[in-house]
């Protein structure tokens, strides 16, 4: 049998081989909103509605949680199937590897029912909840629908992209992500300002190039798996449930799932409290949130990438390869969010002007990317430490981790900052400060689960 890569290929040149094409699929997927925000943007006024392209944005930024949130079940339930399927084939267990995989198919299924009920039951209840005009609601409202009664694309290949990238095959998920990601921006101004003969379908066109640009990466992973696997057999039989499986899968997932559950919280949470300053910080919290996911998202293909290579070594016990997956992911990640703190800080102001917002809207989000991106460095050193902890079994601390960078200090701060006199100022100095004191806890808590791991392997 050919050695996996993850276990001889030296580590700096083996996270860059997995690495490189998780970012650039990471990319893809942070392409999708932020090209249905652009063009949204750009939606022409009517005689009833002025500044339908501010409305458009804020529209999308108060359906986004859901979208993370379906993408936080997902990812989480991807760390749990990633880590163990990792792991099993690190040991060398063919029927369990490839029981791991078809059970992951089978809780995606299920996964996707609950979320097309939602699309169709609770997507209005929700946008009611963040806003009443009616305008923002209605289109709000469709856009959700939309995304979450045909989620299967986004589900099924989030589900799909973990077990090739657990066999070390990173290239294809990034293929698969950017086909999507170019369908997407090429049905987009077709199907919002109806060109080409098709109607111009405003805010539901920009839901539908999403869903058809989904579909067609699941057409593309799904082939890649089919014709190029080589470490699992894949079959109907797999599919059927077995508790323990499910039960190991849940045991490293739920805290994963629970921690990636906070981001669309706090994005909800902070929609509420921005409200209360004004609709154009709303508005402007989302243009930054889209343009922050370009930055963000290469540093969470980096720890995707880290996952599995540290779970599979962890599995075949090798603690040197271990620690320098560690320090070399630190480093890489490093430079990610140094290259972006750059961009944003030097280039705020020409980024911003892309879209076509309100001045009110534009200057607080420039604010916005000013003061938030300060924080970056230790944002970048969380995402790995936390992948860490997950590789390692340690899912809790992972999610001690994100609890402080969006829920118990970021959240509680943003609302005392914003009642304050300078509030639309002082409410973005959340993000930053939280990001801080969370990577002090990140540091302390990866190192004991480094020793922990030790320890094992000393065993």
């Amino acid at each position: 049998m050919i050695p996996n890569k993850m276990g001889v290929m030296p580590i700096p040149k083996l996270l860059l081989n997995m690495g490189l094409p998780m970012m650039i699929s990471m990319l893809g997927q942070a392409l999708y909103n932020v090209v249905d925000t652009f063009f949204v943007s750009h939606m022409a006024d009517t005689a009833g509605i002025a500044h339908i392209g501010d409305k458009a944005i804020n529209a999308l930024t108060l359906a986004y949680p859901v979208q993370m949130l379906i993408i936080a079940f997902g990812v989480g339930i991807g760390v749990g199937i990633n880590a163990l399927l990792s792991r099993t084939l690190g040991e060398g267990n063919q029927e369990k590897a490839d029981r791991i995989a078809g059970n992951a198919m089978a809780i995606s299924l299920i996964y996707f029912a609950v979320t097309a009920l939602f699309g169709l039951l609770g997507a209005r209840a929700f946008i009611l909840s963040q806003t009443k005009d009616p305008v923002i609601v209605q289109m709000g409202t469709t856009y959700l629908r939309i995304v979450s009664i045909f989620s299967l694309g986004t589900i099924g290949y989030m589900c799909i992209e973990k077990i090739v990238m657990a066999t070390g095959n990173t290239v294809a998920t990034m293929i698969g992500q950017l086909s999507g990601a170019v369908a997407n921006i090429v049905l987009d101004p077709i199907m919002i300002y109806g060109l080409l003969g098709c109607p111009a379908l405003g805010v539901a066109g920009a839901a539908w190039a999403t869903i058809i640009g989904q579909f067609i990466s699941l057409v593309v992973i799904l082939v890649f798996l089919a014709h190029d696997n080589k470490e699992l057999r894949l079959g109907l039989r797999f599919l059927r449930l077995n508790q323990h499986i499910v039960s190991n899968i849940f045991s490293v997932g739920l805290p994963a799932i629970i921690m990636q559950i906070l981001v669309p919280i706090m994005s909800y949470a902070m929609n509420l409290i921005l409200g209360t300053i004004s609709v154009s910080a709303v508005t402007a919290y989302g243009v930054y949130y889209k343009l922050q996911n370009f930055i963000f998202m290469p540093a969470y293909g980096l720890n995707n990438a880290s996952i599995p290579i540290i779970s599979f070594n962890f599995g075949a016990q090798m603690k040197k390869r271990i620690s320098d997956a560690i320090r070399y992911g630190l480093c890489y990640v490093t430079a990610i969010m140094l290259l972006g703190f750059l961009l944003l800080q030097i280039f705020a102001r020409q980024i911003v002007g892309v879209f076509s917002i309100s001045d009110e809207s534009a200057q607080l989000c420039i604010l916005s990317l000013h003061i938030i991106t300060c924080g970056f460095f230790f944002a970048g050193i969380n995402i790995i430490l936390q992948g860490v902890c997950q590789a390692m079994g340690k899912g809790t601390y992972s999610l001690i981790i994100s609890l402080l960078r969006f829920l118990i200090i970021a959240l509680p701060l943003a609302c005392v900052f914003s009642q304050l006199s300078s509030g639309s100022t002082c409410v973005w100095a959340a993000l930053p400060i939280a990001e801080g004191i969370a990577c002090m806890a990140a540091v302390a808590l990866s190192k004991k689960a480094y020793r922990l791991q030790n320890a094992q392997c000393a065993a």
